[in-house]
């Protein structure tokens, strides 16, 4: 039935699929870029379809969520969080929300979206960015339903009203734990530990995707923001939770030469690693002092609670949901966990400083003053027609939920290994 299903919808809409994987990656710049006029379109149906509803009744509403780990996995795990807190802040019952773990980048994911419509739910959520081609064909199938899915990019172009996508701008609160990671190194240069050529950062990212380029791009320019000497070295472990690959890769580049290390990876293997070697650690989604109490320094996270009181209220509103949503420091979708013991002096009052300049938007991640490609300034930037530079920087997640900065920039070796 399920593959009967796959067939029908694949005729309608092949042809704004494309391939992708990782567990939370998003697809190059050059996929990103949707046209405007795509979106706009798609946004205008949601609108006409919505205000044609009469929205569900708090109790009657159910909401199911599926994810591609389970809550020993980072990534999942804050998206746990934020859904089941969205669900207890807006009163609804714990029987109104039905969630699936470990569900694989495949049919499995079609099979667990036409589960959780079987089992009545109005909102369907997936939150991998390789779910997104099987939710779509749910969504095709169930014009009547809410789809809503993290990390993607296709909403906009496939010409479904009931479809969705979100994400955050996480790259500010990485830009922040790159001030944090800048200020411990400035402090270990004052003091004599280091000197400026051995001011070498490394970072432990899963897939060479442009979520994870603009993640440690960010996180590079927070530190260089604090010690313009700044270097980065970035190695890839080809997979989203890997606790042995994380913690190889973390040993690797700092046996490199690198003093700190940074991450785009879901697991505590890096941080791990980190405490053994006594190298300062900056993590991601959680806090990692729990398992690195003498070298984790914070963790950029995201706060998707933020978004699902959004859409829950939406569905249950009649209200249009965002073709494209994303969210930063101005929403409280993004954050960093609390400080280690072990920063250097002065780090929570420059992070209030800096969160509030992105907040009012003094302060531009994206800089195109601060960084250079192959030694230029950037003052145009287009992929698939979308210029992304204007007003001095490059405009992240504002035209798509997905990250489209995908440039390596000077100062950042990227080893890719096939």
């Amino acid at each position: 039935m399920k593959k009967g299903l796959r067939a029908f919808c694949a005729v309608s809409i092949a042809g704004s699929l494309l391939m992708g994987c990782g567990g939370s990656a998003s697809a190059p710049a050059s996929a990103t870029g949707a046209s405007m006029e795509s979106g706009s379109s798609a946004a205008e149906e949601t609108k006409a379809a919505s205000e044609a509803g009469k929205g569900i009744a708090k109790e009657d509403l159910k909401v199911g969520i599926f994810f591609i780990g389970d809550e020993n996995e980072g990534y999942s795990a804050s998206h746990m969080t934020g859904i089941q807190s969205a669900v207890k802040e807006l009163g609804l019952s714990e029987d109104q929300l039905v969630m699936k773990m470990n569900i694989a980048e495949d049919e499995s994911a079609l099979d667990a979206a036409e589960d959780l419509v079987s089992d009545g739910c109005q909102l369907v959520i997936g939150t991998s960015f390789g779910h997104e081609s099987y939710l779509m064909e749910s969504a095709t199938a169930h014009p009547e339903l809410t789809f809503c899915h993290a990390t993607g990019y296709q909403a906009a172009s496939s010409g479904l009203s009931n479809f969705h996508n979100f994400f955050d701008n996480i790259y500010e609160a990485r830009y922040v734990s790159g001030v944090v990671a800048g200020m411990k190194l400035k402090e270990m240069m004052d003091a004599g530990k280091i000197t400026p050529e051995q001011c070498k950062m490394g970072y432990v990212g899963a897939y060479p995707y442009a979520e994870v380029i603009s993640g440690f791009t960010a996180f590079y320019l927070g530190a260089k923001s604090v010690v313009p000497e700044v270097t980065m070295k970035v190695l890839y472990t080809n997979s989203w939770a890997d606790p042995a690959a994380e913690a190889e890769t973390a040993k690797q580049l700092i046996s490199d030469g690198c003093v700190l290390i940074g991450q785009h990876a879901d697991t505590t293997g890096a941080p791990t690693a980190c405490e053994e070697e006594g190298v300062p650690c900056v993590g991601y989604n959680i806090d990692m002092t729990s398992v690195a109490p003498n070298t984790a320094l914070t963790s950029p996270t995201n706060n998707w609670a933020v978004y699902y009181k959004y859409a829950i209220m939406s569905v249950m509103n009649g209200e249009p949901i965002a073709t494209d949503w994303s969210e930063g420091f101005n929403q409280d979708a993004v954050r960093i966990t609390k400080l280690g013991a072990n920063v250097a002096e002065g780090t929570e009052e420059k992070v209030a400083e800096v969160e509030e300049k992105i907040r009012t938007g003094e302060l531009h991640v994206f800089d195109t003053d601060t960084f250079t490609v192959n030694g230029k300034k950037l003052s145009t930037y287009a992929p698939n027609g979308t210029e992304y530079i204007s007003d001095g920087y490059f405009h992240e997640s504002e035209y798509a939920a997905a990250p489209a900065f995908d440039l390596i920039v000077d100062g950042i070796e990227s080893v890719v290994v096939n």
